[in-house]
């Protein structure tokens, strides 16, 4: 799943890049204005920090939301006390695109991350050019040569980049990187199975000052406490946040890891 997930977000890259050539994105990435500090919006603190996302579909739930105006969506989340928003790009299996990227940093003042399945250059520089502050790199989507070439490109760009694992093995080569936020994701993106204990039984490995994210089987508070208790700095939600109310649900999480 995860292969095929990569290997049409770059062809849906090299379409637009057809259209927009390289050298017109990394133009327009320039002259964004500087990337949001991510990294001292999510730096650890007493209680929990969470990532909500815009998400209109998944390859595991289908369907989940319309959200006609993503940037709307987004305020709500900042509202409720969001610390960063996360916004899907991909469009085949999750149904976003740059444009909800763009409506979004419009709309919010907090740090935005394009959250797809980044394998080229030219898909970093078209998130700074469309205005993210982070960007998520999936270390199993990537040989290591690469995941270091966009870490660093990220970094160059100014943005913060969101490295995110599955496994021992894969937290090693994170850390091999020099990743400052390392997110572990509950779901297996190749078989798609959950396993919300894998975070704990990482977290004891993952260096410390570097910001610990927990991703993934999120959808009630209880869900919160135990990744919180775990060590969890930060906690990425996503569906939880769009089949319900988002202001009281980001309430309810919030003090729940607090």
């Amino acid at each position: 799943m995860l292969a095929d997930l990569t290997a049409g977000a770059v062809e849906d890259a090299r379409e637009r890049e057809s259209r927009r050539p390289l050298g017109e994105v990394e133009k327009a990435a320039l002259a964004q204005r500087p990337a949001l500090d991510a990294r001292a919006a999510l730096a650890p603190a007493d209680r929990v920090k969470i990532i909500a996302e815009v998400k209109r579909a998944s390859p595991s739930r289908g369907d989940l939301a319309a959200i006609t105006d993503p940037a709307h969506q987004a305020q709500q989340y900042e509202r409720g006390g969001a610390s960063a928003i996360s916004v899907l790009t991909e469009e085949r299996r999750f149904k976003g695109s740059l444009a909800d990227l763009e409506a979004v940093r419009a709309g919010v003042a907090l740090p935005v991350l394009r959250k797809d399945f980044i394998a080229t250059p030219y898909q970093v520089l078209e998130a700074r050019a469309a205005g993210a502050d982070l960007v998520l790199l999936i270390v199993a989507g990537l040989e290591q040569h690469l995941l270091a070439e966009l870490h660093d490109l990220v970094l160059e760009l100014g943005m913060t980049p969101l490295v995110e694992t599955h496994s021992y093995e894969e937290l090693q080569r994170a850390i091999d990187i020099g990743a400052a936020l390392v997110g572990v994701n509950a779901r297996n993106l190749s078989t798609f199975e959950l396993d919300r204990d894998l975070f704990g039984r990482l977290a004891e490995h993952i260096p410390a000052g570097t910001i610990k994210i927990a991703e993934s089987a999120v959808l009630r508070p209880e869900d919160v406490t135990h990744y919180r208790a775990a060590g969890a700095d930060v906690v990425l939600v996503g569906e939880a946040l769009v089949t319900g109310d988002p202001v009281s649900t980001l309430a309810s999480f919030l003090e729940a890891g607090a």
